[in-house]
């Protein structure tokens, strides 16, 4: 009896190249995607389609409802306050366990100077090493379960960035000096410190991004960064 199997690396491949369409929103929220569609886009097995199709509703990068066709993710308001918060709940927690232990991840460091370099050369696409930013420091907690249930987040977090940061409403130079001051108050030991500067930096992109999805933004969107001059504002 022969037996269908599928190939595991043209499935990561497509999923990829769709969650990378997605967030450059070449895939608009709540467009249609079709096995059908998927297979003659990418020259594949409509069994090969349906499991890239499978994956990506698994990872929240597309929604179905009643077995219907699976359409890109809309994100509202009360989502990314749902996702952002979800964030802060775990990340400062982990930046507090980090400040206890005087560790500052190397990784951290190295992509908070790539997202200056792109400032430097007038840039705001820094979706990915703000992503790794943040993800190395979960990661050096060094609990394989903690940064999996993070890893469950990693593309809402990263579509909501890319929504944010695409608008230009944030700053890299204020991205740069609130994950500098972080660092800076877990290599003190100041666990509280790092973890208020962690919310206030959240929260500030949370409300910014609320905003613009049609969401009223709190106050937090407009305070401006304790990692800065006063004088300095949060958008930039």
């Amino acid at each position: 009896m022969v037996r269908n199997i599928v190939v595991t690396s043209v499935i990561d491949a497509v999923v990829e190249d769709l969650k990378a369409q997605v967030l450059a929103r070449e895939l608009k929220p709540s467009q249609a995607l079709t096995e059908a569609e998927v297979a003659t886009r990418y020259d594949i097995a409509r069994a090969t389609a349906k499991a890239a199709i499978e994956r990506l509703v698994s990872d929240k990068v597309l929604v179905r409802k009643n077995h219907k066709t699976a359409r890109v993710v809309k994100l509202g308001a009360a989502d990314v306050r749902d996702i952002y918060r979800t964030r802060a709940y775990l990340e400062s927690e982990v930046l507090r366990r980090l400040a206890d232990r005087r560790e500052v991840p190397l990784e951290a460091r190295l992509a908070n100077a790539e997202i200056e370099a792109l400032w430097r050369q007038g840039s705001f696409d820094i979706v990915e090493p703000d992503m790794r930013f943040h993800t190395s420091l979960i990661d050096a907690l060094g609990s394989a379960r903690t940064s999996n249930v993070y890893g469950s987040l990693a593309f809402e977090v990263k579509l909501c960035m890319a929504q944010l940061q695409g608008s230009q409403q944030l700053s890299p130079e204020v991205i740069v000096a609130e994950h500098a001051r972080i660092l800076e108050q877990i290599e003190d030991g100041d666990a509280d410190g790092a973890a208020a500067l962690l919310n206030e930096h959240l929260s500030r992109a949370r409300e910014l991004l609320a905003g613009q999805l049609g969401g009223e933004p709190g106050p937090e969107a407009f305070r401006p960064s304790s990692a800065l001059p006063p004088a300095m504002s949060p958008a930039g």
